[in-house]
């Protein structure tokens, strides 16, 4: 109801207007005046003579037409008597109305059907009250246009009342208390205001404290913020930085959404479509999402503009997609400076532990104290590092311009150019604690460019083409810039793609503007990506492409400031910290965010989120996230969705959508996974055609991608060579073995793993140690002698010999088998005697020598 203003229905008078030509013409009908057949000419003096006059005999006055218009013929008397009467009631049913606007009243009573076009009645068919014979209907008909007319007009004023009480209840909830005076809001809302703005400022600080932040916004939303409630409610929700608290959040939102807050609205699309706290309900989930949306919420938007893009819960409409993103981007775009704002460190957590280790490429607290020692003792790289990394984030290192200038005033007085550069952009923007100084701007991006540095000579484009410090000069701002590009600097190539752009300094040329905002987009630039969105969206110098533009526009919105929850999703994980780490990434991934979708998927399939009943819930909303993450060309999504139809996981067992998946994912990224579940399945004939060749010729390709995947393909390889031997084996006349029953047949590797076990067992029996044979009766004293020799020990060789003398002496006492069998047992018992001093000499030896 946009057309509604002030409390009063601005279209009253058009209303009255339409009723007075609606009445005019059916008083025309009454006296017999068919108006088809008065001709519309402009009247004579004399007819207006004729014409004129009252009750008085004096003639009236006729308004005069504007130069150019037509000139009504003139209405019998008749008329003009009904017409009064219409005018009176129409008068005691609006007269109310239009007594709070004195300037229209009077307008409207100046006769504005005279300034009607009378070609206009021609079009509508009315009742020819002529042909009545009855005169008392006309009347009663008249009476019930009017009543009509009434009615009309009584419903709108009450739409008008209830628009004003929605707008007064509307201005209850942002704390306008009931005694507020002509709308000023109380000294409570006005102190919850300023502390809730205290809190953004505490938030959007370059060194970000979330804790103080959120204590502020405690106390603005107790004394009633709505703002800020929302705010609370949010980190109560993602459990960062307080404690997960699902059920309180849940309050809060339905209180909120129902006063129309937006980011509330958004809140409550988030847990249908999550199903964290409520049932999973789609519909709904769209219907605060589009509420949000209409209020400007960005993540709402960035939510339906990615529904829209992939057609989750609604037709896929590309345009649709292209203004919900477009809106988006164009906030972020608006809120890039120009160190080109923190970095997006995305990490997906399934490459770490396929990995095995940390492959983020996140500093440890090891590597950056090393790092710090070498910048102490002076080292002008680790300077200049640390600097880069403090300056623009990212690598787990948060954003501290401050110690970014303390790094690189070092370096710049040691003479480092790429550190006055970094300088000059500090000083030339400004930050907290860090007043901006075009002067000392200008001083070390002089410096820098004069040593050929291109971050110096950019800047120094920027001076120049802004005035900033100096006068304004577009010629050396092109200079600069085309020098800094030359040397692949991706702020010149942007600056001089604005300028071919819009034609400053240079004559407008769209080919070039689109070359170098291309080559600025491959250093990942997010204003080149903005523009090349914009030039894609309306065609600009090239052929229109909505697709693209999303793409584009998409990349943008995803570096807006709520990127850094991916950050903090990712710490939280690393912190044992499961749910709270789902849920930012449930989030984010609601958003868009293709490394949130997986790694929300990472987290369910590994079963470290408690949020649900089951785990066969935990599958199926896994198995979700997985193919929202593979849509989006992530080619270990389309492995996952494989293995999840493959071993029906979350879905029923489906092989032939087992190998859809792996083909895609070998076919777009050449993955060594895929092939190589795509080998196994043409081997064992599993969703397609049995077929050894394609087997190893996809065994080959996944051996080619990956090195980790050679030691399994080998493997592979030779047991496809064994099953390719026994394949031909079936040609030759031992086929009969293989036309056993079936039930060896399907067993067949039990029956080899029993053979092979006979097979190791008859190799160990036969292997086994085989006792020595008794010595020959005449070499038993030699065997004797041999023997009492070799177990002498040397510390007391005296004992052995006397030992062994029984044993030599009892070889030659005779020949008999008696005396034989007694030999061979003295020489065991010598033997034996022999171990068993050697064992006690080392302890008598001690003891003797504790004696002495």
């Amino acid at each position: 109801m946009m057309w509604l203003g002030g409390g009063r229905c601005r279209t009253f008078p058009a209303l009255l207007l339409l009723l007075l030509v609606t009445v005019t013409a059916v008083a025309s009908g009454a006296d017999g005046t068919n108006v088809d057949k008065v001709p519309l000419k402009a009247a004579t003096p004399g007819q207006q003579e004729e014409n004129a006059g009252g009750e008085d005999g004096k003639a009236q006055p006729t308004a005069t037409p504007p130069t150019g218009e037509r000139v009504e013929s003139p209405v019998p008397s008749g008329t003009n008597q009904q017409r009064k009467a219409a005018e009176g009631l129409i008068d005691g049913l609006g007269g109310e109305e239009r007594k709070g606007d004195a300037e229209q009243q009077q307008q409207q009573q100046q006769h504005p059907w005279e300034k009607l076009d009378l070609d206009t009645i021609k079009l509508v068919q009315i009742t020819d009250f002529s042909k009545e014979k009855d005169n008392k209907k006309i009347p009663a008909v008249l009476y019930d246009i009017l009543e009509v007319q009434k009615r009309l007009i009584q419903n709108i004023v009450t739409e008008i009342e209830e628009i004003e009480q929605q707008q007064e209840a509307e201005a209850g909830a942002q704390g306008l208390g009931p005694g507020s005076a002509a709308g000023q809001p109380s000294e409570e809302a006005v102190e919850a205001q300023q502390i809730y703005e205290h809190a953004i400022g505490v938030l959007n600080r370059t060194k970000v404290d979330r804790l103080l932040g959120h204590k502020l916004m405690v106390e603005a939303a107790g004394k009633g913020h709505p703002l800020a409630r929302s705010h609370v409610a949010w980190a109560q929700l993602l459990g960062n930085p307080v404690p997960l608290d699902i059920e309180s959040a849940k309050r809060t939102f339905l209180e909120l959404a129902a006063d129309g807050l937006p980011d509330a609205q958004m809140g409550l699309g988030f847990m249908y479509s999550a199903g964290i706290g409520f049932n999973v309900s789609q519909a709904k989930a769209l219907l605060y999402y589009t509420l949000a949306a209409a209020g400007e919420n960005s993540w709402a938007q960035m939510a339906l503009g990615y529904r829209y893009w992939a057609g989750v819960g609604v037709p896929n409409s590309c345009e649709t997609a292209l203004d919900y993103y477009r809106k988006v981007a164009t906030k972020v775009a608006s809120q890039v400076t120009f160190s080109g704002g923190a970095a997006v460190h995305r990490i997906r957590l399934l490459d770490e532990v396929d990995n095995s280790g940390p492959s983020s490429g996140i500093l440890d607290n090891d590597l950056i104290d090393y790092y710090q020692l070498l910048a102490d003792k002076g080292d002008v790289q680790a300077q200049v590092g640390l600097g880069q990394l403090h300056y623009q984030g990212g690598r787990g290192i948060p954003l501290d311009h401050q110690r970014a200038l303390q790094y690189f005033s070092q370096a710049a007085n040691a003479g480092n150019a790429v550190a006055m550069a970094f300088l000059g952009k500090i000083y030339l923007e400004g930050s907290d604690n860090i007043k901006a100084d075009n002067e000392t701007a200008f001083k070390y991006f002089k410096k820098a460019a004069d040593l050929g540095n291109p971050v110096g000579q950019s800047g120094l484009g920027i001076m120049y083409l802004h005035g900033k410090g100096v006068r304004k000069d577009t010629g050396k701002a092109l200079k600069y810039f085309a020098k800094a590009a030359d040397q692949g600097w991706v702020d010149g190539q942007l600056q001089l793609g604005n300028m071919y752009y819009s034609g400053i300094g240079v004559q407008r040329d769209f080919k070039l503007a689109i070359k170098y905002f291309s080559l600025a987009s491959q250093s990942g630039h997010v204003l080149a990506f903005y523009n090349l969105g914009q030039m894609h969206a309306i065609g600009l110098g090239m052929i229109r492409s909505c697709p693209t533009a999303v793409e584009l526009f998409k990349n943008v919105a995803e570096r807006g400031k709520w990127a850094d929850r991916l950050m903090s999703g990712y710490q939280d994980y690393r912190s044992y910290r499961f749910e709270e780490s789902f849920m930012q990434y449930a989030l984010l991934s609601e958003m868009g965010y293709e490394v949130a979708q997986s790694n929300a998927g990472f987290l369910l399939d590994r079963e470290e989120v408690n949020l649900f009943k089951d785990r066969g819930e935990e599958l199926v909303r896994a198995l979700q996230y997985w193919g929202r993450a593979a849509a989006q060309g992530y080619s270990a999504a389309q492995v996952k969705l494989g293995d999840y139809h493959y071993y029906g996981m979350g879905t029923l067992i489906d092989y032939e959508m087992a190998a859809s998946h792996y083909r895609m994912a070998s076919e777009q990224q050449n993955n060594a996974q895929a092939m190589f579940n795509l080998g196994y399945m043409h081997e064992q004939g599993l969703g397609m055609k049995k077929d050894i060749h394609l087997a190893k010729r996809c065994y080959d390709l996944a051996a080619d991608s990956s090195v980790d995947a050679k030691v399994p393909v080998t493997l592979a390889l030779i047991k496809l060579q064994l099953l390719f031997k026994l394949e031909s084996l079936k040609e030759t006349p031992l086929k009969i073995i293989f036309n056993l029953d079936e039930n060896i047949a399907s067993n067949w590797d039990l029956y080899l793993i029993t053979v092979i076990t006979i097979l190791c067992g008859a190799v160990l029996y036969f292997r086994r140690p085989v006792p020595r044979a008794p010595p020959a009766p005449n070499q038993t004293g030699a065997a004797t002698s041999t023997g009492g020799s070799s177990q002498q020990a040397p510390p007391s060789p005296a004992r052995t010999d006397r030992d062994d003398a029984p044993a030599t002496s009892a070889a030659p006492s005779g020949s008999t088998g008696e005396q034989e069998h007694r030999a061979a047992a003295s020489a065991r018992n010598a033997t034996a005697e022999n171990r068993a001093n050697r064992n006690t000499e080392p302890a008598d030896a001690t003891l003797n020598e504790n004696v002495e």
